[in-house]
């Protein structure tokens, strides 16, 4: 009987089930347009919309108020392209950091400015390729290479075994040669 007064006084129910995706599909276009007014960048904007979805579907306290279904959608949006900014500055931090970490000398740069300049491209290169990479496998690689880890720290670090670290690097150091390769920054056996 309470809920039934809940019912008729304030004109929502409570507990009413959401069709998420009906109600998704009803606001992607503007939430899509938030998003990207925010970021500047449409896989970006794809991206933060795969985690609203999630969010929306696995919500640990349901709305009550269906009417309510746009705001909390927004709020939801605004708090991952947040997340995702702070996601995106990290990676670039690491990158950064690994890139900075093997800048010449003064002493090589001194020796042959040309020898220095093709070094300087070729960082740029491996960079961009390291970039182009899947996020897991970018993520392998700078921690054992940037951040010059042992097998046993990137496995006790991420939680995996021995074996998966040295599974995951193996693939990631085949996708960097791919990339690599096809920017002619490393030549391919015949």
């Amino acid at each position: 009987m309470a809920q039934r007064a809940r019912q008729t006084d304030g004109g929502a129910a409570a507990g009413v089930a959401i069709d998420w995706s009906a109600a998704l599909a009803e606001h992607d276009r503007w939430l899509r347009t938030v998003a990207f007014s925010r970021l500047r960048d449409a896989d970006a904007v794809d991206e933060i919309m795969q985690e609203v979805s999630l969010a929306a579907v696995r919500q640990a306290a349901p709305l009550e108020d269906p009417t309510k279904v746009a705001p909390w959608l927004y709020r939801l949006v605004v708090r991952q392209v947040l997340l995702y900014r702070r996601k995106m500055g990290r990676r670039r931090k690491l990158t950064e950091r690994y890139a900075n970490r093997f800048q010449p000398s003064e002493e090589d740069r001194a020796a042959d400015p040309r020898d220095w300049l093709l070094a300087g491209e070729r960082r740029a290169l491996v960079r961009a390729c390291v970039e182009c990479l899947p996020p897991r496998d970018a993520e392998i690689l700078l921690l054992k290479y940037g951040e010059d880890w042992s097998y046993h720290q990137i496995a006790d670090h991420l939680d995996i075994s021995h074996s998966a670290v040295e599974a995951r690097l193996h693939r990631a150091r085949g996708r960097l040669r791919k990339q690599l390769a096809t920017r002619g920054v490393i030549e391919t056996p015949l």
